[in-house]
């Protein structure tokens, strides 16, 4: 008799979220999951609230109504800190890196232990084995780093805190094609190695060629969730919510 396999857990979930800055009200009753070891895009037009859902996620803003755990654990209103304390790390738009350290302090600054004792993956040298061209100039300052070298940077800075669950918002934003491949070649590396994450993009392609899971925002509420197959086998006309596909 077939041993059943054990149920897969939710790493992040979003219950009725309602989210304002000021008086305005940019999240509507928003509610998705993201699977253990899974990947899942998040798509909309600009000022749709891929944005503001991260924030929501890392605290850097407190949702006015909902709830959102991680692995089980409710997050809503926690300080950033204990959030990240969770494995919960962010890889910003625009990246962020300190430009005016070298690439290793960079990463020596934004070391932390993992979460819950967890298992060390991400130490300095294992990220400097995941991306080559970040240890030929780890003595380099950052301000002198290339766009796409700055975004391995951003995205090695996030690593290195161990997480369980990443997101990232609009990595691709800025970078020239060829520059754009060998980043999604490097998140699809993270997805294999179990990572939970959620993935920003305004690009649909992209994230519809590495993703497992879709959610599209629309003026703040959640318009469609599905998969990249399930969109594709049923030939949903997604331009009203995503402009020219």
């Amino acid at each position: 008799m077939a041993t059943k396999a054990p149920p897969s857990r939710t790493a992040l979930r979003l219950d009725g979220v309602d989210a304002f800055y000021g008086d305005s009200h940019v999240l509507h009753r928003v509610s998705f999951d993201l699977g253990e070891g899974r990947m899942l895009g998040l798509l909309g037009r600009n000022g749709a609230g891929k944005s503001t859902c991260m924030n929501v996620v890392v605290g850097l803003l407190a949702p006015r109504r909902g709830e959102v755990a991680v692995f089980g654990e409710p997050i809503a209103g926690l300080a950033p800190e204990r959030i990240s304390a969770r494995g919960v790390a962010l890889v910003p738009q625009g990246r962020r890196i300190f430009r005016s350290l070298t690439v290793e302090e960079n990463l020596t600054v934004a070391a932390r232990p993992p979460a819950n004792g967890g298992p060390a993956r991400w130490s300095i040298d294992e990220v400097f084995r995941t991306f080559p061209r970040l240890r030929e100039r780890r003595d380099q300052m950052a301000a002198y780093l290339s766009g796409g070298e700055q975004q391995m940077l951003a995205i090695a800075r996030a690593l290195v805190g161990h997480p369980r669950l990443l997101l990232m918002d609009e990595p691709s934003e800025g970078l020239a094609p060829q520059i754009v491949a060998e980043v999604m070649e490097t998140i699809k590396t993270l997805k294999a190695s179990g990572l939970s994450i959620v993935l920003v993009e305004q690009s649909p392609k992209l994230v519809f060629a590495i993703a497992d899971d879709i959610v599209i925002l629309n003026s703040g509420q959640v318009a469609v969730t599905s998969t990249p197959d399930d969109i594709e086998r049923r030939g949903l006309d997604l331009r009203q919510h995503l402009g020219v596909f």
